[in-house]
């Protein structure tokens, strides 16, 4: 496996921080200016990059008005809904994309998009975006994968739905055409999700059978989910992002505002920067700490050859003189000097101490 691949000059993967991607998805509501109103709350947020939806209505679904193509289950956020109709609202405009990558990079941000068919991904070669991302509903669409796959970019394939067997496909086809640079993402294709079906363990999974980068496309509510995801070792993080929930958006349910965005990110560095590496006796920045641990004081003044007692000593802070684990040992002996009250007991205050 790499462990490390770069998206236009941003290193993903071990030893880095998480690359946290804001899917501007349809909540734009077809608005151009809201659409760059967005991107720049990202890149205040602190986000690494920012992500379209390529496709039109067409290119989706058929405009039948047929039961067929209505969402039908009553727990959807798009109950009832048309899919043409949707698909129509919720698509960035082909002649949009320009500016809006233009106008990232400006902002220092990259900029890339999930493309729904062939003739997106030929489209997007026009504009040399970066890289690629197959959405979780495409992973069986493999003629998609190996186009996308060709263009010999990295590719970032979501899971949601996939079985073993078809995230293994996609695999093959990607790798079948030259792609080397792949990165899984950990997803639950519902809208929202919860986190009670979200079993972020299955990130540690597919890391070890399928060799690649994991990261995790979250549509839960919140940022815990995300966090914890890195905790587990995701090395990406895709949310949707809004810039006010209550002004709606075909995703807005589930996307992130700016400031809760913001708030991602830097729990998410703080949850990479956490994981550390295997440490016992403390770091070097706890050396200083050390000297407030407890060891074992004269109380009293202690005249040469009297007993150490509970009386006359005490197991207190700071850790200057002996431990407590020789407060046994200490308190069956007597004093080899005297002591004054307030003196820190050494080994050799202590007649017969034998460390």
């Amino acid at each position: 496996m790499k462990n490390i691949i770069e998206i236009a000059q941003r290193k993903i993967g071990e030893g880095q921080l998480p690359f946290i991607i804001a899917e501007l998805s349809g909540n734009h509501n077809q608005d151009l200016a809201l659409a760059k109103k967005m991107i720049k709350a990202a890149s205040e947020a602190g986000v690494d990059a920012i992500k379209l939806q390529t496709y039109t209505a067409d290119s989706m679904t058929l405009n039948i008005d047929s039961d067929n193509f209505r969402i039908m289950e009553k727990d959807s956020l798009w109950y009832g809904r048309h899919l043409h109709d949707l698909y129509q609202q919720a698509c960035t405009p082909y002649d949009w994309h320009q500016a809006i990558f233009d106008y990232a990079k400006e902002l220092g941000l990259i900029a890339f998009s999930s493309p729904f068919d062939e003739q997106a991904v030929d489209f997007l070669e026009t504009l040399d975006v970066p890289a690629y991302k197959i959405a979780s509903f495409e992973l069986t669409d493999i003629p998609l994968i190996e186009k996308a796959a060709s263009t010999g970019k990295p590719l970032i394939l979501s899971t949601g739905m996939a079985s073993k067997a078809e995230i293994e496909q996609a695999l093959m086809a990607a790798k079948g055409v030259g792609a080397e640079d792949i990165i899984l993402l950990k997803c639950t294709s519902t809208y929202p999700a919860t986190p009670e079906n979200t079993n972020l363990n299955t990130i540690s999974d597919l890391t070890k059978r399928f060799d690649v980068l994991v990261g995790l496309s979250d549509h839960t509510r919140g940022i815990g989910v995300s966090v914890a995801a890195v905790a587990l070792g995701a090395c990406v993080i895709e949310k949707h992002f809004v810039l006010d929930r209550n002004a709606g958006g075909v995703d807005a349910a589930f996307s992130l505002e700016p400031a809760e965005f913001k708030a991602l990110v830097e729990a998410s560095v703080a949850a990479s920067q956490a994981m550390g590496a295997v440490v016992y006796g403390g770091t070097a920045a706890e050396e200083k700490s050390k000297y407030y641990r407890r060891s074992i004081f004269a109380t009293k003044a202690i005249a040469k050859g009297e007993a150490f007692t509970r009386d006359n000593t005490q197991v207190v802070r700071p850790a200057i003189g002996l431990a407590p684990k020789h407060y046994k040992s200490v308190l069956q002996a007597h004093a080899k000097h005297a002591l004054n009250a307030g003196d820190a007991i050494y080994p050799d205050h202590v007649s017969g101490f034998l460390d």
